[in-house]
């Protein structure tokens, strides 16, 4: 009888093989098998990793942007032994990805089980700091940033001060390396008509790298496979901005922009909320880096789901993260349903080392 690691493996192969169209399925199968039943385990050649590493973004059920699940570029880091090669391996996947705006969609795959952990929730991230009782920079990375000061990182205690990579090594205590200035490519926020929003100092940067999260491939487990698409604009413009519990930043938004905010009903929000992401949007694009507003980006899943349907494989999804935050009824999902299936390979979360 094999063992669940076995029979987890023998899915993807097969998998990965039929989709593939390669013969010997079962020669390779029965090797993995020798492997598991010698050492307990087995390895992924270059190409099973990079196929199970574009699967795990074809299954990934939050995800709207899946439509070019076959574009990742997967970088193979499983020969990474110490923390300056850790470093360096995040640095070549931030320069490459960022791609002076031209982004590309990217995974570096660090060594199977936990030998190498990244502490961060994305690769880039602001610092928050709490401050005689108000907050300064991103309410979301308080506890992380506290995290960071106790290794000894100090920020300059702005609204947008670069976090640092944080990482561990087997059981070796965890370490931070500033991010170089000239790896991260940042976009100035600016209004397409009204010159006065540039007074309001936002800014984001440009690529999304979720470093948090477990990849599962055939039953092995990469606790450290940092990822990136491009930004969907109402990430940052309805989010990342406007949350109350984030940067907060929709009154000044309407103050600055003249609008009226003394009753509800004046829908003074919605105006707000619409002009903030017009502005996320024209400054992305203006700078010439990758982004895509959320009308497009529903209508590129529907062509993901016919892609798949023409391959005779049922989309899964969640729901209630695939529906944009701004204008969902305005978008074919959200009058559509899903099936909230994990299907593996695929990424996982996990709770965070520092907490």
């Amino acid at each position: 009888m094999e063992t669940e690691l076995a029979q987890q493996a023998r899915a993807f192969i097969m998998q990965f093989y039929e989709e593939t169209e390669q013969p010997n399925a079962e020669t390779r199968m029965t090797a993995i098998l020798a492997e598991i039943n010698d050492t307990g385990t087995y390895t992924l050649t270059k190409e099973e990793l990079t196929y199970g590493a574009k699967l795990a973004w074809r299954n990934s059920n939050r995800c709207i942007g899946r439509l070019f699940w076959e574009r990742m570029h997967v970088i193979d880091a499983r020969e990474t032994k110490t923390e300056d090669d850790v470093f360096m391996a995040l640095c070549h996947h931030l320069s490459y990805a960022t791609n002076e705006g031209k982004i590309i969609p990217t995974i570096t795959v660090f060594p199977e089980g936990e030998r190498v952990r990244i502490w961060n929730h994305q690769l880039i991230r602001y610092a928050g700091y709490e401050k005689n009782g108000r907050i300064i920079g991103d309410p979301a990375s308080l506890e992380f940033t506290r995290y960071c000061q106790s290794l000894g990182w100090a920020g300059a205690e702005g609204d947008f001060d670069l976090l640092p990579f944080v990482f561990s090594i087997d059981e070796n205590s965890p370490v931070f390396y500033p991010i170089p200035d000239d790896l991260v490519k940042e976009v100035e926020l600016e209004h397409p008509t009204v010159e006065s929003f540039k007074e309001l100092d936002l800014r984001w940067y440009a690529v999304p790298i979720i470093a948090d999260m477990r990849l599962e491939i055939g039953g092995l487990s990469f606790y450290a496979a940092p990822f990136n698409g491009w930004y969907m604009g109402t990430e940052i413009g309805a989010r990342n901005l406007a949350d109350d519990f984030r940067y907060n930043r929709l009154e000044q938004v309407a103050d600055r922009l003249g609008i009226n905010r003394s009753k509800e009903s004046s829908l003074w929000r919605d105006e707000a909320l619409v002009e903030l992401n017009r502005a996320v949007l024209h400054s992305f694009q203006q700078a010439g880096v990758s982004i895509v507003d959320h009308h497009t980006a529903a209508k590129q899943f529907q062509q993901f789901m016919k892609n798949e349907e023409k391959q005779n494989r049922s989309v899964t999804g969640d729901w209630t993260w695939l529906i944009p935050p701004m204008s969902p009824a305005q978008t074919k999902i959200f009058h559509q349903s899903f099936h909230d299936e994990m299907k593996t390979p695929n990424f996982f979360y996990e709770d965070s080392p520092y907490k």
